[in-house]
């Protein structure tokens, strides 16, 4: 007797599955046709092709709305970002965020934010009197807000 007090009973279908799928399947074809079959075919085969070109397509087309190329304009650095996220420049640090196509400086509210002017010097010497040169790059002024 077997420890639960009960007979077990124990059916062997291993081939049934195989079978009745084909029957089945065999009964479509010959109500329904095989046209059906082709059709689904041809088209799970034309959305193989189609789906990962549509999906490069989209990337691409996100890529040149979102991407932004462009230098820091605190240290010339070139860098790469995206619109919506805000960098930092990873030469000088400073925050930066991608404005219509260009990147600039975030600043908090209530910060004067200032350009840079360069200038740039050149001592001759003790043979030309001790002469000094100072050639000063001058900013357009700004707009006011």
């Amino acid at each position: 007797m077997t420890p639960n007090g009960f007979r077990q009973l124990q059916l062997n279908f291993s081939g049934a599955g195989c079978w009745l799928t084909l029957a089945i399947g065999f009964g479509l074809v010959a109500t329904v046709g095989i046209g059906w079959i082709l059709k689904s075919l041809l088209v799970l085969v034309v959305l193989l092709f189609l789906i990962p070109v549509l999906a490069v397509a989209g990337a691409q087309f996100w890529l040149r709305r979102n991407l932004v190329e462009g230098t820091c304009p605190a240290c010339a650095q070139p860098l790469t970002g995206f619109k919506p996220i805000p960098l930092s420049c990873p030469s000088c640090g400073i925050a930066l965020q991608a404005d219509d196509g260009i990147f600039t400086r975030v600043a908090a509210e209530g910060t004067i934010d200032v350009d840079v002017i360069n200038v740039d010097a050149a001592y001759t010497g003790p043979n030309e009197r001790d002469v000094t040169t100072v050639d000063v790059d001058v900013l357009p002024p700004s707009e006011p807000q």
